[in-house]
């Protein structure tokens, strides 16, 4: 009688596990639609077009006075959004932490992003300051919100799922952006057919993902559930500054594993380049190749039915030479890409789509790999703290792409300039990551050392 009786809890247990793991995978689902086609696709060259149209006669905007060259306008608002996400992320961390109550959190964080998304229907004419405001919120209230998402795996799934799991959530987001731009991309080509401009086509599709995202986000809000924080009463008056002092005493934590904190270095180094080029390689497209939006949609579909052949590919690949080897070379395969890249001729869309092809064979992998090898790392007992850490220093550091795209486009008035700029990124942190001596490293952390590494 209590051997049924446990073998009915575990049973029911891991029904009510797999439930929330089903809703998990939906808020990929929900908010990769924003990535994919608003940051992505048809945002970067819209909100640029705006702002040349409120350009003075020299193709400068002046946002607080401020001297700014329109085609650039993008990419710091891009840059002002991840600075704004890294200071609100270790206070809601911290909430979270202190409350156990994430779900409330991640529920504002998304609608937040949601509305502000929805709302970029209202872009047009010359309204770029508006644009560089919705931006700003919609990105931060996403950085923040995949925080929470992220913070989930650990208590929907055991450790012997989580690779599994994560994953499934992945395949669902690339799933969710390429079919939303399929759709994009028949409103946009017969726009007229629908009687619609090609300025309000675009709208249309920049609204559609916020109504997307918070539509698809009822799923994961009404599934996952919040437990009991194990934080003590001191704890949960600390106030926001606690988020800001748990991050510093992991950073202290982490200088007695000096080289778990050197790969963390070279990692967010070369991970900036990734991020860098997926977001501003449409206004490259565009702006300097003078391709279509048609061919752009087409691109990044392109690049996300491949991320996903690439990041099978790598790992099959890690598992013969080594996650390190394999991450090395991803990134020697990134700087090629780049520098041919800044060879494109302009107007040729078949070789934009080689360079699509290009990038979508090792962004997925890359990633996946990094966070895998990271995960070797870690000292055992500290993972959650840990990925705390690597999340929020990943999206403190993604500012400084955008940032050196948008100063050598406003010193050179070049877009190829700009992109072959972010070479930068991959050298450094190829130098950075082979210095790393990644065996040691995992012993150091206290790891079994896998037979490949």
């Amino acid at each position: 009688m209590g051997t049924d009786t446990v073998r009915t809890d575990t049973a029911d247990e891991a029904a009510g596990r797999r439930r929330e793991q089903r809703g998990w995978y939906f808020y990929d689902w929900a908010c990769s639609v924003y990535s994919t086609s608003v940051l992505t696709v048809f945002l970067g060259p819209y909100l640029t077009s705006v702002a040349e149209e409120a350009a003075d006669a020299d193709g400068f905007v002046h946002p607080l006075g401020i001297p700014v060259r329109a085609g650039s306008f993008f990419a710091y608002s891009v840059s002002l959004s991840v600075i704004v996400a890294v200071l609100v992320m270790p206070l809601v961390g911290a909430a979270a932490d202190r409350t156990g109550r994430k779900k409330p959190l991640l529920a504002a964080a998304a609608y937040t992003g949601a509305a502000a998304t929805t709302a970029m229907f209202l872009l047009d004419g010359d309204r770029y300051l508006l644009g560089g405001f919705l931006l700003v919120v919609a990105n931060a209230a996403q950085s923040v919100a995949m925080m929470l998402y992220n913070a989930y795996l650990p208590q929907i799934a055991p450790p012997e799922e989580r690779d599994a799991v994560s994953s499934r959530g992945w395949a669902f987001g690339y799933a969710s952006g390429s079919l939303m731009l399929i759709v994009n991309l028949v409103l946009y080509l017969a726009h007229d057919s629908f009687g619609v401009s090609e300025s309000t086509a675009v709208r249309i599709c920049l609204a559609s993902a916020g109504l997307w995202w918070g539509a698809w986000a009822l799923i994961p809000l009404r599934r996952l559930r919040d437990r009991r924080s194990g934080s003590d009463q001191g704890a949960r008056q600390a106030g926001g500054a606690m988020g800001f002092r748990q991050l510093a005493a992991t950073i202290r934590d982490m200088r007695r594993h000096p080289l778990t904190l050197a790969f963390l270095l070279a990692y967010l180094i070369y991970n900036d380049g990734i991020q860098t080029v997926i977001s501003q390689a449409s206004i490259y497209g565009s702006e300097e190749l003078g391709l279509g939006q048609s061919t752009l949609i087409g691109a990044v579909l392109l690049v996300q039915l491949l991320a996903v052949a690439g990041a099978l590919g790598m790992g099959r690949l890690a598992r013969i030479y080594g996650a390190k080897r394999t991450i090395l070379g991803s990134l020697v395969a990134w700087t090629v890409t780049l520098a041919a890249g800044y060879f494109l001729p302009a107007g040729a869309p078949v070789w934009f789509f080689v360079l699509a092809a290009g990038i979508g064979l090792v962004l997925g992998g890359s990633q996946a790999l990094s966070r895998s090898l990271f995960s070797h790392l870690v000292p055992p007992g500290k993972e959650a703290e840990y990925f705390s850490a690597y999340e929020l220093s990943d999206r403190g550091m993604s500012w400084l792409g955008p940032l050196l795209f948008g100063l050598t486009y406003q010193l050179t008035g070049s877009y190829r300039d700009a992109i072959i700029s972010l070479v930068a990124f991959f050298i450094i942190g190829f130098v950075l990551l082979a210095r790393v001596p990644v065996r040691r490293a995992i012993g150091d952390a206290g790891n079994p050392v896998p037979t490949t590494i």
